[in-house]
């Protein structure tokens, strides 16, 4: 038996300037993905991916399918130089970069439902004034328990648990504000609000889903080759039509990034390979499990670093 591998991808956020120019300039596979990608988006991508400027980036039109096209380029030149992964899973976003990975769908559909997403999204953000929060150093229970009390003063939820201790809310401003204040006196070692565009993975986002379930239902879908954890339930899904059904879901609910992690390193996983711009995943990754090998690759050169691993 060879090693077992997890593609790992990760979410809107982990965007940065020169994203994938390298992929471009220095691989045919690269090159005609990108192509590909402003011809099915119908905007340039290029430039905003590979000089910027950060606002342009940062949008959730562009930075969602950025990640997207990333991701599925250095899945198709790892595959391309034998490294088969035997599991994936994506955050958020993500996760449609992971789908199109174990083949639930290709690359020009997967592209198409992350641009029905961004808009969707953008739509929903605009609609409803909402904020999210990070809250640092309190257990599961404890946010749980502030968000039931914050609640009073409007919608507030937990968007994610990314890893023991490090925990997201989203919702209106007012609870929010509200929750991270509770989380300072319940002796959070920090609760700082995020600079994101809306209240993602909460019942903001509602309307979102609407236009997104359209989207889902034109596509089609496949069942996983490899195995795949879904964000809203942290456990491998292989059926399409429940596939389908938690992509929808996983709009407004919770990514349960920890339990896909544990669902993943308790199925034997030896290497966990993060592909895309920085290295969020792979920190969550070894707070989730101290020790656990892993590998980030952004660039043709990091494409090495998976070969070295997996002969280690």
């Amino acid at each position: 038996m060879g090693a077992k591998i997890a593609f790992l991808f990760p979410g809107q956020g982990s965007q940065a300037i020169g994203m994938g120019k390298a992929l471009h300039d220095e691989t045919e596979i690269g090159r005609r993905r990108f192509d590909e990608a402003c011809e099915i988006l119908g905007f340039d991508l290029k430039t905003p991916c590979f000089q910027g400027p950060e606002e342009a980036l940062k949008k959730t039109g562009v930075a969602q399918p950025a990640l997207f096209v990333c991701g599925a380029i250095l899945a198709e030149l790892l595959r391309e130089r034998g490294i088969e992964p035997t599991h994936t899973a994506g955050h958020s976003l993500g996760e449609y970069t992971a789908l199109c990975a174990a083949g639930v769908f290709d690359f020009e559909t997967g592209l198409r439902l992350v641009k029905a997403r961004g808009e969707a999204m953008n739509q929903a953000s605009e609609a409803s004034i909402g904020v999210m929060a990070a809250i640092i150093g309190l257990d599961i229970p404890a946010v749980e328990s502030i968000c039931a009390e914050a609640k009073t003063q409007g919608v507030v939820t937990i968007a994610n648990i990314n890893a023991p201790g490090q925990v997201v809310i989203s919702g209106e401003p007012d609870p929010v504000s509200v929750a991270i204040e509770l989380a300072k006196t319940a002796g959070a070692k920090r609760a700082v609000q995020l600079v994101v565009h809306g209240a993602f993975h909460s019942p903001l986002m509602a309307s979102a889903t609407v236009p997104m379930r359209r989207a889902l239902a034109d596509a089609s879908f496949a069942a996983p080759n490899i195995r795949f954890t879904a964000n809203t339930l942290g456990t491998f899904v292989d059926d399409p039509a429940e596939v389908e059904k938690q992509l929808a879901e996983q709009i407004t609910g919770c990514v349960r990034w920890v339990e896909c992690l544990e669902t993943l390193l308790n199925d034997g996983v030896d290497l966990c390979v993060e592909l895309g711009p920085g290295n969020v995943l792979t920190g969550l990754t070894r707070r989730i499990r101290k020790g656990t090998p892993c590998v980030t690759v952004s660039t043709p050169e990091d494409l090495d670093k998976v070969l070295e691993a997996t002969q280690a």
